[in-house]
C-alpha cells in the first residue's frame, strides 16, 4: 500500500499578539495533521518589527484510509514562557480536502508559501503566519521536478553568479573599439 505524503513548510510570523509581561518572547509553534503532532524549534525573532522565523519543514506521512478521514491542518503558535510549558498566542486552520482531491487526480501539488491570518482565543484576527504545501500521493513520485521550482531557482541566483555572467560580455571588442577610435583620433591630428 502506497503512502502519501504532505510537507509543512512553516516559514513565519508576523504582526502577532506578544503575550510575555516580562522578557523577550520565544515563539514556537505547534503542528497537528490528524492524529500526528509535530514541534517547530523556538525563535526569538526580531522584536522590533514584529517578525518570527522558523523557516522549518514537516513531514507527514499517511495511509489512505487515514487520508480520508483528515479535513485539516491546525497551527497553533505559542510562547515559551519562564515557569510554564507555554502561552497560547493564536491559532490557524488549513482545511486540505481540495488539496488532497486535486493531488490524487495531479499527481504532485504545491502551494507556494502564503499568509494566512492568526486567530486569537476571542475569535480575533492578530498578525499572520506563513506557510507553504505539498501534497504527494504516491512516495515514488517525489523525485519528478516540476517547472516552477526551476523559475524559483533562476531568479535566485547569488550575487556572485551575476558577478560571473558580466565577465562573459565581450570586453575584448569593446576595449578593442575604444583603442581604434582613440588611434584614429591621434592621426587625424597629425
Amino acid at each position: 500500500m502506497k503512502e502519501r505524503i504532505l510537507e509543512v513548510l512553516v516559514i513565519g510570523a508576523k504582526g502577532i499578539r506578544h503575550t510575555n509581561i516580562i522578557g523577550r518572547p520565544a515563539y514556537y509553534v505547534v503542528v497537528e495533521c490528524g492524529t500526528q503532532v509535530q514541534r517547530s524549534k523556538i525563535s526569538k525573532g526580531n522584536h522590533k518589527e514584529k517578525e518570527i522565523y522558523w523557516n522549518q519543514k514537516f513531514t507527514f506521512e499517511f495511509r489512505p484510509t487515514e487520508l480520508e478521514n483528515m479535513s485539516h491542518l491546525k497551527f497553533k503558535i505559542m510562547d515559551k514562557e519562564y515557569f510554564t510549558d507555554g502561552g497560547f498566542v493564536g491559532e490557524t486552520i488549513v482545511y486540505l480536502r481540495g488539496l488532497i482531491v486535486e493531488g490524487n487526480d495531479e499527481k504532485i501539488v504545491e502551494i507556494r508559501p502564503t499568509p494566512y491570518n492568526v486567530v486569537l482565543d476571542d475569535d480575533t484576527y492578530k498578525g499572520q503566519i506563513k506557510i507553504g504545501l505539498k501534497f504527494i500521493p504516491n512516495k515514488e513520485d517525489s523525485t519528478k521536478k516540476r517547472i516552477f521550482v526551476k523559475e524559483e531557482q533562476e531568479l535566485g541566483q547569488s550575487i556572485c553568479t551575476r558577478f560571473m555572467n558580466l565577465w562573459r560580455v565581450p570586453w575584448r571588442r569593446f576595449l578593442f573599439f575604444c583603442e581604434n577610435t582613440s588611434s584614429n583620433d591621434k592621426q587625424k591630428q597629425v
